[in-house]
This record gives C-alpha cells, sequence and structure tokens, in this order.
C-alpha cells in the first residue's frame, strides 16, 4: 500500500513540476523591486500633496488621509482589472502592504457579487485576508503577553 502511495505522489509531483511555469528571478525581482518602489513613492506623493493643500494638518492625520487614498486607488484599480496586471508583471512588488490588502479584498467581493450581497460579497470578501488578520491578532497576543513577563 505504501509503494502504491508513493508512486501517486511521484506521478502527482512530475505533474505539478511539468505544469509550474518557468520565471526568470532576476527580472522577476527587478520588476518586483521598482514596481513596489514607484507604489511606495506615490503614497508619499500623495501625502506630500495633502500636507501641501492643508499646511496645519498634523503628520498623522495626513498619513491616515494618505492610506485611505490608496486603499480606494488600489480597490478601484482592482475593480477596472488594471491591479491584476501589475501583480503579474511586479509580483510581489504589488503586495505593498496597504494596496495588497485591499486588492485583497475587492477580487473576492467582485469574483462573487453574482451570488449576493451576503453570502457572495460579505462571506467571501474574507476569505484571503481573513487568516492573515487573524495571524496578525494572535501573533499580535502572544508579542503582548512576553513583553508583559520581560
Amino acid at each position: 500500500m505504501d509503494k502504491d502511495i508513493k508512486k501517486r505522489n511521484e506521478a502527482y509531483n512530475k505533474y505539478v513540476k511539468e505544469k509550474i511555469p518557468k520565471t526568470k528571478p532576476w527580472p522577476s525581482l527587478f520588476n518586483s523591486f521598482w514596481v513596489g518602489g514607484v507604489i511606495c513613492c506615490i503614497g508619499q506623493g500623495i501625502n506630500d500633496l495633502i500636507l501641501l493643500a492643508f499646511p496645519n494638518m498634523a503628520q498623522a492625520n495626513a498619513w491616515a488621509y494618505t492610506l485611505i487614498a490608496l486603499i480606494f486607488l488600489a480597490s478601484f484599480l482592482t475593480g477596472i482589472g488594471v491591479y491584476d496586471k501589475i501583480g503579474k508583471f511586479a509580483g510581489g512588488g504589488s503586495i505593498v502592504p496597504i494596496t495588497g490588502f485591499s486588492n485583497s479584498i475587492t477580487s473576492p467581493a467582485l469574483e462573487f457579487k453574482h451570488e449576493g450581497i451576503i453570502y457572495g460579497i460579505c462571506v467571501k470578501m474574507f476569505t484571503v485576508a481573513g487568516p492573515v488578520i487573524v495571524t496578525g491578532v494572535v501573533a499580535s497576543i502572544v508579542v503582548g503577553i512576553i513583553y508583559l513577563f520581560l
């Protein structure tokens, strides 16, 4: 029985290896790096424009509005299908924390909207982002408890 399972596993691994698309690591890393940098520069530019338009605004408030703008832009670009093309080209560079998170919530919501608001959008919206949120909360609790006793 073990030999049978081992043979099937080897056959499956061979099949998967044949189907995985081949990528060139250095161009992928370069594209990831510069696209992520451009996204961060756009965020800094938005922040600078907000501070320029509202000179009496506190820096913390300007960053809050910058995050709102970046979340909106990423969701909008996901909705019109542009962010997926950026993600395909840039790989990990498009997952700059706030824009990648926005994309991971917007994509399932759009995909399952035909199932209705409750059972489609609301239920499926956090299928990708939900585990990330749970892991972050649990990790922060563990770190907080460790910090408490140190």
